[in-house]
């Protein structure tokens, strides 16, 4: 067990009195960050910003609590808190504000994320998991508002299974359970939903958390008051104040912003609470004060009355913590001791704007060096091709008369002068085209790369293992195959858990779990509320501390609740990283034909689009569905694998290779062979298709059918272009909206694979309509394509080539 703040704070006044300077030190420095800062925006060096003035003493005290192992997930005011964890640099400050896309001078993000958004790298360069517990950890901030919440859960949580959960590697990770997450928000947040089912879950299953509220009054210019029922989140929250011998609720302490000596306590007392008794605990830090507004973009005197401008700036937390300093006195063995003169302080507030201006003026160079070299490197072999049209000259002069100069400036030099000398080939055309293609995959990478992982361990790495069949295997129900893959899953990887609602008790609601949680236990087998944000947000934490969860939203439609978190948080991790953060959770699902308005939504289009950077799985069987979980965990990559509702009940051919036969991403399957038409589909819809072309065939028109299995990644080696080559006509079918996946899939195959030159007919689309399915059979009969309406809609396009042999049926 770690000792707590509280165990371990019998120091020397010597040692006390240099730990209150340096944090005052400390202070200061991230206050003239935050000043400097500004100017930088203000005066067109850098694009935006947003600061953590006004919240230093309660982010040093936070920090003293704050041990390796441990994890923040939080937003982007927390600058003072990551320099005293030394998870930020004066000079990594600036590198972020300016947009410096070096991972060694900017390593939360490699300029991908605007200022203030930090975190840690947790992985090596090959990918690789670096060893947590020798760190402290940030989980890379997010701007939407409360979006930070869900993914503290897991982090909390992973502590708490950890203390039941050991495997190979899992020391890298944790030491017992012993770590405390940590999270941070704006008091106007705490209005978002986000905030109550995160803070609700949390007291419920009792994880190791500390949430730390900055309240300065105001959500940018609405007050307090207009934000939530009572002014006072402390107050609102008594309710979940847990009572004495009860295993519910969390600890809740307010303290003020600008009163350092209650502010150690406060953080103490939390530490306390969480690491020794696993407790969550709410500090509400009052009366904090926000000197430069809200952001770069507005001016907090808009809407702040005089009398409020003057508290502010009497009750600033770093005044009133040099007020205190030097009011302090102790008479020890008959000698007054203090800790600092006025002096003192002032030199340490001069020492304090140097290194500032010192770190920012390294940083500006640096950036401005990759600038100046690009420019260079360049400008020689624009210059050569002046002569080759006058316009060259005119776009040179421009570029020159710019004050301050971007990487866009010198591409948009290069772009025009090779599209104003199109058509010809000379050699300095050709060494400057050279050049840029050389240049451009550089900022590519840059800016575009690691929205899916890079390592050894991509899921398109992983090795196809046919499932085997013998005279043996069994025909059983399809909900059998998927729980006794499950089975061999939860035996041989013992860092893989599964929680959901209704997951664990009952073996979920269509009996793929069935007796999970009674041979593997409730830590890994687990019932969660009713709370779908949150179940992702465990998800996303579990993953990121190195357990391999499978968070299950029990119906398709419901993933609604989690799309802010895949979009915005989940999809994004390794991409604003750049390769620095992982967070390889798989969703689990189920939908698709299912009868009614919501159970049988299909929201692909908005998946797939909303969700770049987390691979969506289609399997139209639950075979295929246990390949994809055997795939996925050989993988370091997010994913949604949505199973078919209805195949629950049908009868599959059980494989002999339960856990080790997998289904590769990125590949599709022909299921039937044809030479009219290829007719292009996934997930339940397969089987309506499936029925569809046996019909067709009877009607004389031999269509192939193609099961996409996999829509992010899509068809990597361009298969389907090779049915159209031979079939030369394409039918998409699909139950999402029109222009839904099945707009995707089109753009897939006729843009992408360039499957357009195969084509002797328009192709087609089959989709559902654009409402929700109406209730029972029928709804689902007139709601998405019917067997008939495929048949009709196919049939037609033939009567069109050759009405003759194929005469109109309607």
């Amino acid at each position: 067990m770690q000792t707590t703040y509280i165990e371990t704070q019998q120091i020397s006044f010597q040692e006390f009195k240099n730990q209150i300077l340096e944090d005052y030190k400390l202070g200061r420095i991230s206050r003239e960050m935050s000043y400097l800062g500004r100017r930088e925006v203000l005066t067109g060096k850098a694009k935006f910003g947003i600061f953590g003035d006004g919240k230093e003493l309660p982010q040093l005290a936070m920090a003293k609590v704050f041990r390796n192992g441990d994890f923040r997930s939080g937003y982007y005011r927390d600058q003072t808190f990551a320099l005293a964890v030394n998870a930020l640099t004066i000079k990594s400050f600036f590198a972020q504000l300016y947009a410096d896309t070096s991972v060694e001078r900017e390593p939360a993000s490699a300029g991908r994320q605007m200022n203030g958004h930090f975190a840690t790298r947790s992985l090596n360069e090959d990918g690789s998991w670096k060893n947590l517990m020798a760190q402290k950890n940030i989980s890379s901030d997010i701007s939407p508002t409360a979006g930070q919440m869900p993914r503290l859960l897991g982090l909390a949580q992973a502590s708490k299974i950890y203390k039941s959960v050991q495997f190979e590697g899992s020391e890298k990770f944790s030491n017992n359970g012993n770590e405390i997450a940590f999270g941070t928000i704006g008091d106007a947040s705490t209005a978002e939903g986000h905030f109550w089912e995160t803070l609700n879950a949390a007291c419920a299953i009792q994880v190791p958390m500390i949430v730390s509220i900055w309240d300065d009054g105001y959500g940018i210019s609405v007050p307090t008051k207009n934000q939530r029922a009572k002014s006072d989140i402390a107050e609102m929250l008594s309710g979940f104040q847990r009572k004495e011998d009860e295993n519910q609720g969390c600890e809740i302490i307010q303290v003020k912003a600008w009163d350092y000596p209650s502010l150690l306590d406060a953080y103490a007392k939390a530490e306390h609470f969480a690491r020794t008794e696993s407790i969550p605990v709410v500090v509400h830090v009052v009366e904090v004060t926000q000197p430069q507004g809200h952001s770069t973009s507005g001016s907090h005197e808009r809407y702040k009355n005089e009398e409020r401008l003057t508290w502010e700036a009497e009750f600033d937390g770093l005044i009133k913590f040099r007020e205190w300093i030097l009011d302090y006195a102790i008479e020890i063995e008959g000698k007054e001791e203090i800790i600092a003169t006025v002096e003192e302080l002032d030199s340490i507030e001069e020492e304090a704007k140097k290194v500032v201006k010192a770190g920012q003026k390294e940083a500006w160079e640096d950036y401005q060096k990759t600038i100046t070299d690009l420019t260079k490197s360049i400008m020689l072999l624009v210059e050569n091709m002046k002569g080759q049209n006058a316009e060259i000259e005119t776009h040179i002069s421009q570029f020159n008369k710019l004050v301050s100069k971007a990487k866009k400036d010198i591409f948009h030099l290069i772009r025009k002068t090779l599209l104003v000398t199109r058509g010809t080939h000379s050699n300095e055309r050709n060494q400057l085209l050279q050049k840029y293609n050389e240049v451009f995959e550089i900022e590519k990478d840059h800016y575009s790369s690691h929205l899916y992982s890079e390592s050894q361990w991509k899921a398109t790495h992983v090795k196809e293992v046919k499932p085997i069949f013998s005279e043996s295997s069994e025909d059983v129900d399809g909900r059998v195959v998927v729980r006794n893959n499950f089975d061999k899953i939860f035996e041989k990887y013992p860092e893989t858990l599964v929680f959901g609602e209704d997951a664990g008790n009952i073996g979920d609601v269509n009996q793929g779990l069935e007796g999970m949680q009674e041979k593997y236990g409730e830590v890994r087998i687990a019932d969660t509320g009713i709370r779908e944000a949150t179940i992702l947000g465990q998800g996303i934490g579990l993953a990121m501390r190195g357990l391999r969860p499978i968070a299950e939203i029990q119906y398709l439609d419901y993933i609604l609740y989690c799309l802010q978190g895949m979009s915005d948080d989940l999809a994004t991790v390794h991409y604003r990283t750049k390769g620095g953060q992982k967070a390889p959770v798989i969703i689990r699902t189920r939908g698709h034909r299912l009868e009614g308005i919501w159970h049988s939504g299909s929201p692909m289009a908005g998946i797939i689009n909303l969700s770049k950077g987390i691979l969506v799985l289609v399997p139209r069987n639950l075979t295929k569905a246990a390949g994809f979980y055997n795939t996925m965990l050989q993988a370091d990559e997010p994913a949604v694998i949505v199973e078919c509702l209805n195949g629950y009940r049908l009868k599959e051919k059980q494989p002999d290779n339960l856990g080790e036969f997998t289904v590769p991403v990125g590949k599709i399957e022909v299921t039937k062979e044809g030479k009219d038409i290829t007719l292009v589909t996934y997930g339940s819809t397969w089987r309506i298709v499936m029925e569809a072309a046996n019909e067709l065939e009877k009607l004389g028109i031999s269509a192939e059918v193609i099961d996409v299995q996999s829509l992010i990644p899509f068809d990597l080696s361009h298969e389907i272009a090779e049915s159209v080559k031979k079939t030369n006509r394409l039918a998409v079918i699909d139950e999402d909206v029109e222009g839904g996946t099945s707009a995707f899939i089109l753009q897939q195959i006729l843009e992408k694979q360039k499957a357009f030159r195969y084509l002797d007919s328009d192709p087609l689309t089959i989709a559902a309509n654009d409402h929700r399915p109406a209730y029972a059979s029928d709804g689902d009969y007139f709601s998405k394509p019917s067997a008939d309406d495929m048949v009709e809609k196919i049939y037609a396009l033939f009567n069109e080539i050759n009405p003759q042999k194929y005469p109109a049926i309607f």
